[in-house]
């Protein structure tokens, strides 16, 4: 049971320190060096290819905020189900900005391994969100 707790604690803090604070160098310290992150886009490799993809995003949009609505911890694992806000004012997404504010629910699911994020998956409609900030 203790280790259900650290591991949902570990993806909280990544929800809140390397999302909401922007705290890149947090990335490090809980991803494991050979994770996997399964995204709507494609998979990322290692703290490298996360920091790589968590950049477009933020580039997108600058006032990116994730408010965590619920978690569920078991074994090596942890869900979070997740709803998403921000202000669409960058290219970072290969769209020109279109100024609007965007809202979107998800989940992410994550497998620790020594106290570090191994694997994630994030499932959420991006497609549809880029479809809204794509003019007609």
């Amino acid at each position: 049971m203790a280790s259900n707790g650290k591991n949902r604690e570990i993806a909280l803090r990544w929800m809140e320190e390397v999302w909401n604070q922007r705290r890149e160098e947090v990335i490090d310290e809980l991803m494991h060096a050979d994770a996997v992150g399964h995204m709507e886009g494609g998979d990322v490799h290692g703290p490298a290819g996360f920091k790589a993809a968590r950049a477009a995003f933020l580039e997108a949009l600058p006032d990116l905020r994730i408010a965590v609505e619920d978690s569920v911890a078991e074994g090596d694992q942890v869900v979070l189900r997740w709803r998403v806000t921000g202000t669409h004012l960058g290219t970072g997404l290969g769209i020109p900005p279109s100024g609007r504010v965007i809202e979107a629910r998800g989940m992410s699911w994550f497998r620790f391994r020594d106290g570090q994020m191994i694997e994630g998956w994030d499932s959420w409609d991006q497609s549809g969100l880029i479809q809204k900030l794509t003019p007609p």
